[in-house]
């Protein structure tokens, strides 16, 4: 019976997350940027002012609501997961340096459709019955193409119901574990023999640190994550820095590798992947997973903020892939390729790739780094995955009641994600995942008019103020 699942399962995931997937969610991205004539770097510079210029700045929000910086580092924690670092590696391997480079395309694009996908979420979010705002490519369905479309809403959320659960929370304390049983038994902390109990024990930690957090509510949600997601980033970014700067002299060629290598991969692989398709499928589909855009996801953390500015927190959409796949997930790359650590191109890799190139610059210590990178990295995916499931529950289910059994029932999942082999699991998990971005892809495409719309109006202003300060000094 596991094999017949696992087969359709397969046959279904390569059609979702092959060409066709690919095709729709470049298409939407292109789309997007044509008619806001290319936002994400037009308006760069604003953006990385409004967003990094809010992380210092102190705010309260109103009851029921994040600050705007709180939301995105919400967002952040779902994105921002073990795929920078295991996933990058993967897709290296198999599509080598040059994947990287159809990486940061996907990217450019992907920042648009955050953007819009943001800007949405806030305009037709509303407010639940416990006071709390909700939004989300369910809420922008249902609010924004009337209710011929609420069956792509309830889709959307069924898919997201169904994911969060894998993903979101069981895939991520299995590679939290693996983590831990690697640092400790490379320095003989405990033995083989041992490795079952202390998973057990990690799975009920985490299963309790996950409750307190989620069902502290949005307010404790944001708190957690605003700490958590800035220390985690910038330990990663530093040591990673460190990496590059320590093989200065390798970067020019591995940046040439990067660039060449996108359209030649066969003169950086040895011959062992020649198929240019394969190193833009592997980029491509690497950059997407990892900032999500075109899921929606990240989106619902966003709804929460306190803002009355549905464009201007639509920027830090911009932010969020830019963080999250131009920093991150690129300096991931460059830690592989910078640090020594041999490729085997054409064979799967994971963290282990990524691990190596740390430990081959600084010892066998930066294991223990590594560790902790995992878990925080992983940890901050399951609480916000754990915010998105909620929030899926609440819209199929039409009440709030059904929220705290839903968390209660997510966080015992992390004893499970920490003591059982996950491989089918992760599979059809990864397989929802795809199945989300349908719903959401045409609702973008159905809604583009409102995107430009909010955009030109919210600018206009923008610019009028400017031009007021001006000729008043």
């Amino acid at each position: 019976m596991l094999e017949i699942i696992a087969a359709v399962n397969k046959a279904v995931n390569d059609f979702i997350w092959g060409v066709p997937a690919m095709v729709c969610i470049i298409g939407v991205g292109l789309l997007l940027s044509f008619r806001t004539r290319f936002l994400q770097i037009r308006k760069f510079p604003y953006a990385m002012r409004t967003t990094a210029g809010r992380i210092f700045r102190k705010k309260d929000a109103s009851d029921g609501s994040m600050t705007p910086f709180q939301a995105v580092c919400t967002a952040l924690a779902g994105t921002v997961g073990t795929g920078n670092i295991a996933g990058v590696a993967g897709a290296i391997a198999i599509g080598g340096p040059g994947a990287v480079f159809w990486m940061w395309c996907s990217a450019l694009l992907g920042m648009c459709t955050k953007f819009a996908e943001v800007t949405l979420a806030v305009h037709f979010r509303e407010r639940s019955k416990t006071g709390e705002w909700v939004g989300g490519p369910m809420y922008y369905i249902k609010n924004g193409l009337g209710r011929h479309w609420q069956f792509l809403a309830v889709l959307y959320s069924l898919f997201g119901a169904l994911t969060v659960f894998g993903t979101g929370n069981a895939t991520q304390v299995n590679t939290i574990v693996t983590a831990i049983d690697t640092a400790l038994t490379q320095y003989n902390v405990i033995g083989a023999d041992h490795i079952p109990t202390v998973n057990l024990v990690i799975g009920i930690l985490c299963a309790m640190l996950v409750a307190m957090v989620l069902l502290g509510g949005i307010k404790r949600i944001g708190s957690v994550s605003e700490k958590l997601v800035p220390f985690m980033a910038l330990l990663y970014v530093l040591l990673g820095l460190g990496v590059v700067v320590l093989n200065i002299t390798r970067l020019p060629e591995v940046l040439a590798s990067i660039v060449v290598g996108a359209f030649n991969p066969k003169a950086f692989t040895g011959g062992a992947i020649g198929s240019l398709f394969i190193s833009m499928q592997r980029g491509v589909s690497r950059g997407i997973f990892s900032n999500e855009a075109g899921l929606g996801t990240g989106s619902i953390a966003h709804a929460c903020a306190d803002t009355k500015k549905p464009v201007k927190q639509g920027v830090f959409g911009i932010f969020e892939v830019f963080v999250d796949t131009i920093v991150i997930c690129t300096l991931t790359a460059l830690v592989i390729l910078c640090g020594g650590t041999a490729v085997n191109y054409g064979t799967m890799a994971g963290a282990d790739l990524t691990i190596s190139g740390f430990t081959m610059t600084y010892g066998s210590w930066a294991s223990i780094f590594s560790a902790v990178a995992l878990c925080c990295f992983a940890f901050s995916t399951i609480i916000g995955w754990g915010l998105y499931g909620s929030r899926f529950v609440e819209f199929l289910f039409r009440t709030s009641k059904a929220v705290r059994p839903f968390l209660v029932i997510y966080s015992f999942v992390a004893i499970l994600g920490a003591t059982v082999n996950l491989d089918l699991l992760w599979n059809i998990a990864d397989t929802f995942n795809g199945l989300m971005s349908i719903p959401n892809l045409i609702a973008l495409l159905l809604l583009s008019g409102t995107v430009v719309k909010l955009t030109k109006e919210f600018f206009a202003k923008e610019d009028g103020r400017k031009l007021k300060k001006i000729t008043e000094k």
